[in-house]
């Protein structure tokens, strides 16, 4: 079986649970496909890509509401908005390796493992939601994160820039902030979202990592100088800018340098 058409295959489930659950697979099973890098890959024509469930509402992500989490409702409504970042992520990593040919073997393995270990965050956060009465699509969501990725379609460069490395680190900034609250209402279900939150955290810095490495090969192949280039793509592709204050630790594991921290830091000011 081929990886990339495979790939596209899970991108058009529309069913978030099948999807999770196709993605592990992939990623357990990763020894059974082939790669073809070289291939012509290209969806049917009436293909919808993403797939996405028909029960789920999606708004503009300032027409999303925030609650706060001292609610039982509030904690799931903060749930369910980072199922669907991580449902998102199972998208961008599954779109990553059929969308672009000609990268060595090990991109299309590296992406294969983002896409399993996002479909398992996205279960781990149904499993919490279940337990406490809710389900995937019980609230609205945004699209912000799959927007990114329909701008950087036709150039992995600035995919691999603006997707993996600025829009998902966010990520790794917002969540300990988030594990803080939680562990402060220290409620059962506050408490065992908290650990969800350890895992994931703890395994998107790697996922950020994929894209930071990849996309300081592109710019090495290239002849692109990686941290001008994307001050560049940042302003090209008018990227959000990150929300203080920034996980150093996480982001420095992840494989931003010094300077580029420092860069990012003084651009907190124009949030």
């Amino acid at each position: 079986m081929l990886l990339r058409e495979r790939a596209l295959e899970v991108l058009q489930l529309p069913d978030p649970h099948a999807k999770a659950q196709a993605a592990q697979h992939m990623w357990a099973n990763a020894h059974a496909y082939r790669i073809k890098p070289q291939a012509l890959v290209q969806p049917p024509p009436d293909a919808a890509l993403p797939g996405l469930p028909p029960r789920q509402e999606l708004r503009h992500h300032t027409q999303v509401a925030r609650r706060s989490p001292a609610t039982l409702q509030g904690r799931a409504v903060l749930m369910h908005a980072i199922a669907h970042i991580e449902f998102n992520a199972i998208n961008l990593a599954l779109d990553a390796i059929w969308r672009y040919p000609a990268m060595p073997p090990a991109y299309y393995l590296d992406w294969l493992q983002v896409a399993g270990e996002e479909g398992k965050h996205f279960l781990m956060i149904a499993q919490w939601l279940q337990e406490q009465g809710w389900a995937y699509g019980d609230f609205p969501a945004h699209q912000g994160l799959w927007a990114m990725c329909e701008k950087t379609a036709h150039d992995i460069t600035a995919r691999m820039a603006l997707v993996p490395r600025t829009m998902e680190a966010r990520g790794l900034d917002a969540t300990p902030q988030i594990q803080a609250k939680l562990r402060q209402i220290a409620t059962p279900d506050a408490l065992a979202a908290a650990h969800i939150l350890d895992t994931i955290l703890r395994e998107e810095v790697g996922h950020v990592a994929i894209g930071n490495h990849w996309y300081r090969w592109l710019c090495q192949q290239q002849g692109h100088a990686p941290e001008a280039y994307y001050v560049q793509l940042y302003a090209q592709y008018q990227a959000p800018w990150p929300k203080p204050p920034l996980n150093h630790p996480a982001r420095q594991a992840a494989g931003f340098s010094l300077s580029e921290l420092q860069w990012l830091t003084m651009s907190q000011h124009r949030a």
